[in-house]
């Protein structure tokens, strides 16, 4: 980690030139993002009983399409996408019917997620599970067992992505019953996949929707999954109790940059320039490369190349000692006060 601190108001002077949604661009990359999509979607529907391999291979470009959606919804959660409030609202519920995502309930948490990222006193909604390692030794035999299993590869970028999309999203029984609003999102969006996905099936059949489907949500949501993953799972990411919790070094510090170059960046809607979403998350997504090429003081973090990312899978929880991001091994070893034993008097 760089040390880079600038204060408040700074940050906000740096960054306000940017916080401004334009329809130009905000439609064209609607437009670039949904139109390969569907054409996508139904080569691989017309391909699913002729050649179901190429089916499957193709899942694979239509899942970053579906990325970039999910990418646009994302913004207009944040009320950047459009200039339009209204607008924004609108095509981020429609977006959820796609996504699986309920726009309204989704948007309530992942504003959480910003208000809190990197408090260890206030770990709620929209993060990955973190224990710190103090936390982690205090556990039962059972406990351990169950965080390790959460935290292992295949059920957080394979199962976990299933769950969330398909089930975790349809009955979000974490939602207190109080937010109405949000549980009205989640109603109104099961509806809604209900009537669209079975109008699909009624022209399609349901084998072609879900051989078609599936594919791309588990392969969409893995790279989702992933991406969220490794910018804030990173060995020098930033935690601080409350009393020392500082928002803007949340942002600078506990979020990476995914440096993924041009072609990935377009692919992932340049969702890899996440500390800058982090420092203002009103900056729209088509916006945001901009804000980093002109501004160096924004380079002064934590970089992280497709190479780097892959070393992030080992880490599993956060040491509050050596203030990094530590694997499974590191915790079985016992504290240096329990290591070291005390010197003999006189000695």
């Amino acid at each position: 980690m760089t040390n880079l601190t600038t204060d408040d108001a700074t940050w906000r002077a740096l960054l306000a030139p940017y916080k401004k949604a334009s329809w130009r661009p905000a439609l064209l990359q609607l437009l670039d993002s949904a139109l390969p999509f569907a054409a996508l979607w139904a080569l691989m529907a017309y391909t699913s009983g002729r050649s179901y391999p190429l089916t499957v291979a193709l899942a694979l470009p239509t899942a970053f399409f579906f990325v970039r959606l999910f990418i646009i919804q994302h913004d207009c959660g944040h009320g950047s996408f459009f200039p339009s409030r209204r607008a924004n609202n609108l095509l981020g519920g429609a977006l959820g019917v796609l996504t699986l995502f309920p726009y309204g309930y989704w948007k309530k948490t992942h504003a959480i997620h910003h208000a809190t990222s990197g408090n260890l006193d206030d770990r709620e909604f929209g993060d990955i599970s973190t224990l710190t390692v103090r936390e982690y030794r205090a556990l039962s035999r059972w406990g351990r067992f169950a965080y390790r299993l959460y935290r292992h590869p295949v059920v957080l970028f394979g199962v976990g992505p299933l769950y969330q999309f398909v089930l975790k999203h349809r009955f979000p029984f974490d939602l207190p019953f109080a937010w109405k609003r949000e549980w009205q999102s989640v109603l109104r969006n099961n509806l809604a996949i209900a009537l669209v996905f079975g109008a699909l099936t009624w022209g399609l059949g349901w084998q072609t929707v879900v051989l078609v489907h599936l594919p791309i949500v588990l392969v969409a949501g893995a790279l989702g999954v992933w991406l969220f993953y490794v910018q804030h799972q990173f060995e020098d990411t930033y935690w601080e109790r409350e009393q020392a919790w500082d928002f803007y070094r949340a942002g600078a510090h506990g979020s990476s940059f995914y440096d993924l170059g041009p072609i990935g960046h377009w692919l992932t809607g340049n969702i890899g320039y996440h500390h800058i979403h982090h420092l203002a998350s009103q900056i729209p997504n088509y916006r945001l490369a901009a804000c980093f090429r002109d501004n160096p003081a924004l380079h002064r973090v934590t970089r992280l190349t497709l190479r780097d990312s892959l070393r992030c899978i080992g880490l599993k929880l956060w040491d509050e000692e050596s203030r990094t991001m530590v694997g499974f091994r590191a915790a079985a070893a016992p504290p240096p006060s329990a290591a070291e034993p005390p010197l003999a008097a006189g000695g």
